[in-house]
């Protein structure tokens, strides 16, 4: 499979669909969900720090999104809108140079009281990712999944 000439740029407005690619990102992005639900089954979200940059990621999200609560459902549609796309765009175009894979496709639960579902997830950007659920783990919301993790494990030793 070619992409074009050696050295020029893929522009994701002219580029094809391709199936490889296609794959390629949803393994990634399985790894990365699965990876954070394990950290998470490991470690109280309250404790967890997810990048160098916690502190700062979350005073951002809250001087662009003041309304912004991290126990509320997300708004997809609201997310998604015009509006929505280009305030988050800014938002994460402050960390183009700062956060690896910044732009990076991954899923995110809509709300923090469940688990990955096929209802309860959706398609968002790594820096959307971080800044919602550093905001959550703060909060404690995602503590819950090791407390359930451990006292799960408790049933099976007795």
């Amino acid at each position: 499979m070619s992409l074009g000439p050696a050295g020029a740029s893929l522009n994701p407005e002219q580029a094809e669909n391709f199936e490889d690619m296609e794959k390629q990102f949803a393994v990634k992005a399985v790894q990365h969900m699965t990876t954070y639900w394990s950290i998470l089954e490991k470690m109280k979200g309250s404790k967890l720090r997810l990048t160098k940059m916690d502190d700062e990621i979350l005073e951002h999200l809250h001087k662009e999104f003041p309304d912004f609560d991290p126990k509320e459902t997300i708004d997809e549609n609201k997310m998604k809108s015009k509006e929505g796309k280009e305030r988050w765009r800014n938002f994460m175009m402050a960390y183009e140079k700062k956060v690896e894979d910044y732009n990076f496709g991954t899923m995110l639960r809509t709300n923090p009281k469940f688990e990955y579902g096929e209802k309860e997830t959706i398609f968002a950007m790594r820096m959307q990712f971080y800044a919602i659920e550093i905001a959550r783990n703060r909060a404690g919301l995602n503590d819950w999944v090791h407390e359930q993790a451990h006292r799960d494990e408790e049933k099976t030793k007795t």
